[in-house]
């Protein structure tokens, strides 16, 4: 079961999490999908950090119940994935047995930094990144020293020419169904390594 977050600007209905969500079902993985409380209410600005993880930890404990003796696993799209792993970097999702960010926001676009990696440090289950080449939320290079620098068991996928949100330009001739296949594959096959106690490679 993949405890899957929305992005800032869309909320668990959007054609993304839609996709993302009958992808992960066509491969055996269920997913729950839930709202941070300023989408619910309609507002435009997002949640605090403490506000949005106190939601997820929420988001995690009803997933538990609703799927009981089921792998968890968490994270979600951009600000989603974020802010679960924010949750998890104050203390441990009880039974959350790895994170799986879905273009994590390094930096906002033309300010480059790793200042919003530093958290991660204190994450101590393994972690996919699944990251567009072409992301403005992350320079690859600077994802990749993230990714190194970390302690915990982590594997980089990238996705060659996609942008945040993992839109190709028309010159690959690739579908955002063949897209979908790729990043529903790798988290599929992500999911299966640590339930399997074969974890996935560092990095790809």
């Amino acid at each position: 079961m993949y405890v899957l977050a929305h992005g800032a600007g869309a909320g668990m209905d959007h054609p993304f999490m839609d996709a993302v969500a009958n992808a992960l079902n066509d491969r055996e993985v269920g997913t729950f999908r839930y709202e941070f409380p300023y989408m619910e209410q309609g507002k435009n600005r997002t949640d605090t950090p403490a506000v949005a993880a106190a939601r997820v930890r929420e988001a995690v404990a009803e997933a538990a119940q609703a799927a009981p003796r089921v792998p968890l696993f968490a994270g979600g799209k951009s600000f989603g994935g974020r802010m679960t792993s924010t949750a998890q970097a104050q203390a441990p999702l009880d039974g959350v047995r790895g994170l799986a960010f879905l273009g994590f926001p390094l930096h906002p676009p033309g300010r480059a930094g790793i200042e919003r990696a530093v958290h991660l440090h204190e994450v101590r289950v393994p972690m996919l990144f699944i990251q567009g080449t072409r992301d403005d939320f992350a320079q690859p290079e600077l994802l990749n020293q993230v990714v190194e620098s970390l302690a915990a068991e982590v594997t980089l996928h990238p996705v060659q020419g996609g942008d945040h949100s993992f839109k190709m330009l028309k010159s690959t001739g690739r579908s955002a169904q063949d897209v979908m296949t790729e990043i529903a594959d790798a988290l599929a096959l992500w999911i299966a390594s640590i339930v399997s106690g074969k974890p996935a490679t560092r990095a790809s």
